[in-house]
């Protein structure tokens, strides 16, 4: 056990409070144990950021199979080869590799011998959990929220009279659980922690612009020469972000800035989907050895 930070938002508002904490939440290990298969949401911009190494060893100790799903594709231009096996790109937004993922999830229940299967969904909060199941059973049955950790609790959802999905809240590996601030850039980045909650949020910027040269300038047309201070101020005066004396407001711009990046307005690349789904569909589906390949949508 280790101490750490939980977060409970009820009617009195957000409480931050101290407790003893297992390395893998309870509620997760119960979705684990009751799932016959697991699909791992990771964010198609930040695959390995978002992977979760500690639940996935605890996943393969139980002998259960991971599917990892690159959701998000949209905001990354093409779906190259991923390093992660097996693993498909997912549009939740665009509505893109749901019906593949569907076929897929039934192709690897016939492989169990049970005449139900559950199929258990984690991953990091904000990676679109909710919205992948929503695009998976085509309706809006799990609820959602661009705020992060919104799905409170465990749902159990039908995407077949013989098939089940679970929905999970979102987890972050224990180590990531500091009152360090060590991985307060990772977790800015990849919408964790949202935009209007970060503290610090011109380092933040700044971090992101070492990270990805010319993205955030090339957004807001504005030229800095890599300076996040000379972006902050250029910004503030063209969104007229002032305190009062008529000093420019950096916070707030740079908080623009982190809803852009966070909420996707502010790509990694531009969006392109590269191929035709049916003949993709074809070939993954086809495939013998689907722990050497990955989907490329």
């Amino acid at each position: 056990m280790v101490k750490a930070r939980y977060v409970s938002i009820g009617k009195g508002g957000m409480k931050i409070f101290n407790k003893e904490k297992e390395k893998i939440p309870e509620v997760v290990k119960k979705i684990i144990a009751e799932s016959d298969i697991i699909l791992e949401v990771l964010d198609a911009r930040f695959p390995k950021e978002t992977q979760n190494k500690e639940i996935e060893d605890y996943i393969k100790s139980k002998g259960k199979k991971i599917i990892y799903i690159l959701n998000k594709s949209d905001l990354i231009e093409s779906m190259k080869k991923s390093f992660l096996f097996p693993s498909i790109y997912v549009s939740s937004k665009k509505r893109n590799g749901g019906r593949i993922l569907r076929d897929r999830i039934k192709i690897e229940a016939k492989k169990i011998k049970k005449d139900k299967i559950t199929v258990g969904v984690i991953g990091y909060p904000n990676t679109g959990k909710s919205s992948l199941i929503n695009l998976l059973i085509g309706k809006s049955s799990a609820r959602f929220s661009a705020e992060a950790g919104f799905t409170k609790g465990v749902q159990k959802l039908r995407l077949s009279p013989k098939i089940l999905l679970l929905d999970s809240p979102g987890v972050i590996p224990n180590e990531e659980y500091s009152t360090t601030g060590k991985f307060s850039g990772k977790h800015a980045e990849i919408g964790v922690k949202t935009y209007d909650k970060i503290k610090d949020p011109e380092i933040m910027v700044a971090e992101l612009m070492k990270k990805y040269p010319h993205i955030i300038e090339n957004f807001y047309k504005i030229d800095t020469e890599g300076d996040s201070e000379i972006l902050l101020e250029k910004l503030g005066k063209q969104k007229r972000f002032f305190k009062k004396g008529g000093e420019v407001n950096t916070d707030t711009s740079a908080r623009l800035i982190l809803k852009d990046w966070q909420m996707g307005n502010i790509k990694v690349k531009n969006s392109k989907f590269l191929a035709d789904e049916k003949l993709l569909a074809k070939s993954w589906l086809s495939k013998k050895d689907d722990e050497s390949f990955s989907y490329l949508q």
